[in-house]
């Protein structure tokens, strides 16, 4: 089926856009390809800016301006709001907390270029190298989900926008992240990281205002949103009627119908703010903590990411609920529903809220500059996470453990070998074009947060931590988010809270209990850890 006029328009700046993300790939490959610690970690030169904005453009993904902004369409604002809230405590407290000591250390700790590098490192593993394999694996594990995440975003939005089937769509925005992840490593994706988090804020802030004055303005959006219970509130949920066969909302003469009022109880609110305790497990962003270039840049980073995490959180938790405001308005909400509004009334269709308020908005070529700001989110954090899983089995496990006299140049050949590797289970995870953005997210998520962020603060802050805590309180963590999300969460009730929470403090509790009931680290590794505290870089 021919594309429309609009369409092709969207298509041209869209292009234009992967053109000079494409160009930042050629232009740093040289200097990428010096080392491996220039392609991993950009030769730890990142200024705060660049910093700043790369680690938060690739934390937030696709389903910043998708899977937050559907949730808020869907149920309202409780619990995309207090998901946020969580989000943004964590972003100021990571980098207030946790960047300093973990700059210091990874240098340190020899001279580490990766997340399992470090915990290797810091607990002086030799020979067995438990820490180092079983944190590249976990690694592999999750990023392949978050990788298959940002690639049925790609191919969500690609199939909306042009009417083409979803999974040729998938494989095309999956082989430009490949491309232009191949040719620059660590520092094109921190440098184009760092336009494409201004593309994205542009986007959200644009789209947000658009649709506030299409809707009939600030008191039109609150009163229409209001009319749904629940729905404008912090401590209940909207419930949409829905078809039993299809999951479709019914709607009535243009209405949506609504049920009663859900509860959203304390528990809940605790639940959703843990989301907060998974940035001190993120690798991709962690690694910006290790690449900044010198210790007097991370004031100025954590303004920058804290303000741009504080905008764009709250600009996609809003265009979530003006979106809903928009299709029960009139006479715009016909025009809403001539762009593609009708498709969103479902939990899984509701995520192109910010797709179709930016057709119905805008002209078409500006339009694509505000499709570009989600394809900014999707290749921001592919990239990362590619780059990532790739030094995973490259650099800690091919180097670390089977053949440890690799070259950089072998090391450098691996690499890129795994991340395309790494790919392909990233395309297998997205081809279910009816799965939710959020909920993929929200699941690798909690792996890192509960595998990784409890040994990160334990290993900058308790000198008493062993070996044998370390790999006991990964282990727990990541076991214990298969085992609470599939086995006790769908019990309901108490039982279902996000599972980033209960595993978080069972990885604590294993550390604490197996670190007190075994050796404690040797004098070398306290010296270390005592010499950390103020070791200049």
């Amino acid at each position: 089926m021919p594309m429309s006029s609009s369409s092709v328009e969207i298509f041209i700046a869209m292009s234009v856009y992967m053109l000079a993300i494409i160009i930042i790939g050629l232009v740093t490959a040289k200097r990428a390809g010096e080392s491996t610690e220039s392609f991993f970690l950009g030769g730890r030169g990142l200024g705060p800016w660049v910093a700043a904005m790369s680690a938060e453009a690739s934390d937030m993904s696709g389903w910043l301006l998708m899977g937050l902004p559907g949730v808020a369409f869907w149920l309202g604002a409780a619990d995309a709001a207090w998901t946020a809230i969580g989000l943004f405590l964590g972003t100021y407290i990571n980098w207030l907390v946790v960047a300093k000591p973990l700059r210091r250390y990874s240098a340190l700790a020899g001279n580490s270029i990766t997340l399992p590098d470090f915990f290797s490192n810091r607990f002086k593993e030799a020979r067995a190298k438990p820490l180092l394999i079983i944190s590249s694996l976990f690694i592999l594990v999750f990023f392949a989900v978050y990788t298959g995440s940002c690639f049925a975003t790609a191919g969500k939005l690609f199939s909306q926008l042009f009417g083409a089937p979803y999974l040729p769509m998938m494989l095309l925005g999956a082989i430009i992240v490949i491309f232009y992840t191949l040719l620059g490593g660590f520092l094109a994706e921190s440098i184009s990281d760092f336009v494409q988090g201004l593309v994205m804020i542009a986007a959200l802030v644009a789209v947000l205002i658009g649709g506030v004055a299409y809707a009939g303005g600030v008191g039109a959006v609150a009163e229409n949103i209001k009319s749904i219970p629940g729905f404008a509130s912090f401590f209940g949920m909207a419930t949409p009627v829905t078809n039993d066969a299809t999951g479709v909302q019914i709607v009535e003469n243009g209405v949506a119908r609504f049920g009663g009022a859900a509860k959203y109880g304390l528990l809940t609110i605790i639940s959703t703010l843990s989301w907060g305790l998974g940035y001190f497990g993120m690798p991709q962003v962690l690694l910006r903590f290790f690449a900044i270039r010198k210790l007097g840049d991370l004031k100025n980073a954590r303004r920058i990411a804290s303000v741009w995490c504080f905008i764009s959180l709250a600009a996609a938790v809003l265009i979530g609920l003006v979106g809903r405001a928009v299709s029960m308005a009139s006479p715009a909400g016909s025009k809403f529903f001539e762009t593609g509004g009708g498709e969103l009334f479902t939990s899984a269709g509701a995520e192109g809220v910010f797709v179709v308020l930016s057709r119905t908005l805008f002209h078409p070529l500006v339009a694509g500059v505000m499709m570009a700001g989600i394809l900014a989110a999707v290749m921001s954090s592919s990239d990362s996470y590619l780059l990532i899983a790739s030094s995973a089995l490259s650099k800690n496990i091919y180097q670390g453990v089977f053949k440890k006299s690799a070259s950089d140049k072998d090391v450098m050949f691996m690499s890129r070998l795994a991340l395309v590797v790494v790919a392909v289970f990233g395309m297998l995870v997205a081809l279910d074009k009816d799965s939710k953005i959020f909920a993929i997210v929200s699941f690798a998520w909690a792996g890192f947060g509960a595998t990784f962020g409890p040994l990160v603060l334990f290993s900058l802050f308790w000198k008493r931590t062993s070996h044998a805590g370390a790999v006991a309180g990964m282990l727990a963590g990541g076991v214990m988010v298969f085992l609470w999300k599939f086995q006790i969460r769908p019990q309901g009730g108490v039982w279902g809270i996000y599972e980033l929470l209960p595993a978080f403090i069972v990885s604590c509790l294993a550390i604490v209990a197996v670190s007190l009931m075994t050796d404690g680290p040797g004098r070398e590794i306290r010296e270390e850890f005592d010499k950390a505290k103020t070791y200049e870089v």
